[in-house]
């Protein structure tokens, strides 16, 4: 094109100030089991499942009041019903096709016309026969029709005219789920050997399939296990090589754990003392339910940063939850008083009670402490600052990979990060917050190598966890007796 012009024109140039990209601070990204069978649109075996209700989670996972087999309905109850916050971000590692069992010849009891299987059947494999292993073999959609009803059950329906209308009993064979495969070792996961991530490798799968960082990792259910902690803790801390997760939120075990006074130790000798998690004891009810303490964690953190615009500086200690109780695995109830919840909470411990206002979950500190009592360490609200900050700034300047290194570029970072650093301390997100280009932290050797490092200060805001009046007696009010 030539130089030359006569006239009037403009142009345009990119902003010298970019703007903040949004984060997800507190997604969920839940491990465990699911009943897929009962899904209507099942989603693969060890595939990030984003879901935003319940209905397309159970359409995705299908669903079973059977917790103890099936952890993940759970967790979508206490989301999508109790605390109704979303999304979450399931990770099921029930693999249908290998977790099952084979029966054979099972009797199935016919009345009026009708018969029902109470194990896990997968659809698929069922087979109706007429009498043993000598009998006839009855065809669906002429002789019976099956599916399951709302309690997972599968229910056969003899049809008009077909050939199980005169019989009593009918005989099945068919595969069923058998939960009871899963182990500790298929939450944990790894690289299959199609060199496809598996169980708790998986949260490297998130961020690419979903453009959406995890905040919370939790395996209620499982995480009880010390291996399967250990593993949500280094896997959450170094996600696709450049991001963290905030929380690990971790159940101690209510069956071998049964006095408040036990957990501490438990903690420390199994080493659950990262910067990122979090600890909780006992289980809590709602009725007949009986829910980890980590599950209703999740929601806790949910209603709490969606109340503060999705920034997760405030504590969610002493935020409520619907629970009618405290108890262990076996139902047995727990009374948490106030000092009982004091000891965990200084041994790193959440816990929940009720005292004033109803139930409230209740607890500060990430597991660090008491080790560690370094302010960015020792809080969860902090800590997950520090996290939920980290992605922000990593999002924001990703596209500024492999920019020269020149004034402009600095002066492009370091101006736009101050610019979001003032609006979340207006905002009361932080007490203050910069950024600096320092040359102590840019040798020369560093920057000739590509290498470019900033300094940023943040303010992070403490929940106020111990809150104390002092009252004196001032004898100066006497006087007031003497006055008209």
């Amino acid at each position: 094109m030539s130089s030359f012009f006569h006239g009037g024109r403009t142009s345009e140039q990119a902003t010298a100030i970019k703007a903040p990209a949004s984060t997800t601070a507190g997604l969920p990204v839940v491990f465990g089991t699911a009943p897929l069978h009962l899904a209507s649109d099942p989603a693969a075996v060890n595939r990030p499942v984003l879901c935003s209700s319940l209905s397309e989670a159970v359409a995705a996972l299908g669903y079973s009041s059977d917790w103890e087999k099936f952890t993940l309905c759970e967790v979508m109850y206490s989301e999508f019903q109790l605390f109704n916050v979303s999304p979450v971000v399931f990770v099921n590692v029930l693999d249908t096709s290998k977790h099952k069992k084979t029966v054979s010849e099972q009797v199935v009891k016919i009345e009026d016309k009708v018969g029902k299987i109470t194990d896990p059947v997968i659809l698929s494999t069922l087979v109706v026969k007429t009498a043993a292993s000598s009998g006839t073999t009855l065809k669906a959609g002429t002789d019976y029709e099956a599916a399951y009803d709302d309690d997972g059950n599968t229910v056969i329906t003899a049809l008009e005219n077909g050939g199980m209308t005169s019989l009593s009993n009918v005989y099945c064979d068919f595969d069923a789920v058998d939960p009871s495969k899963v182990t500790a070792d298929d939450i944990i996961g790894g690289v299959d050997r199609d060199g496809r991530n598996t169980g708790l490798e998986v949260l490297e799968d998130v961020f690419p399939t979903l453009r959406l960082v995890p905040g919370v990792v939790a395996a209620p259910g499982w995480s009880d296990n010390v291996e399967v902690a250990a593993v949500m803790k280094a896997k959450a801390s170094s996600i696709n090589e450049v991001f963290a997760a905030g929380a690990v939120l971790i159940d101690a075990p209510t069956d071998t754990l049964t006095k408040y006074t036990d957990v501490p130790a438990w903690k420390e000798n199994n080493s659950i003392t990262g910067i990122d998690e979090v600890l909780y004891w006992p289980m809590a009810k709602v009725g007949s339910k009986v829910f980890h303490m980590s599950t209703l964690a999740i929601g806790a953190i949910g209603v709490t940063d969606a109340a503060n615009n999705d920034v997760p500086h405030k504590s969610p200690s002493n935020v409520a939850m619907s629970i009618t109780g405290l108890c262990l695995k076996d139902g047995t109830e727990v009374i948490m008083t106030l000092p009982k919840a004091r000891y965990l909470n200084e041994n790193g411990i959440g816990t929940a009670i009720n005292f004033i206002g109803g139930w409230k979950l209740w607890g500060n500190r990430t597991c660090a402490y008491p080790s560690n009592t370094d302010v960015k360490d020792a809080f969860i609200s902090s800590r997950r600052m520090f996290r939920w900050y980290s992605q922000r700034f990593i999002q924001t300047f990703w596209s500024n990979v492999d920019d020269d290194i020149n004034k402009r570029f600095i002066q492009l970072i370091t101006d736009s990060a101050n610019i979001d650093l003032n609006g979340l301390t207006a905002l009361g997100y932080l007490l203050g917050g910069r950024i600096e280009f320092e040359a102590d932290f840019n040798p020369t050797t560093n920057l000739l190598d590509g290498k470019v490092k900033f300094h940023t200060y943040l303010g992070v805001c403490v929940p106020a966890e111990d809150i104390e009046n002092v009252l004196e007696v001032d004898p100066s009010y006497l006087q007031t007796l003497f006055t008209a």
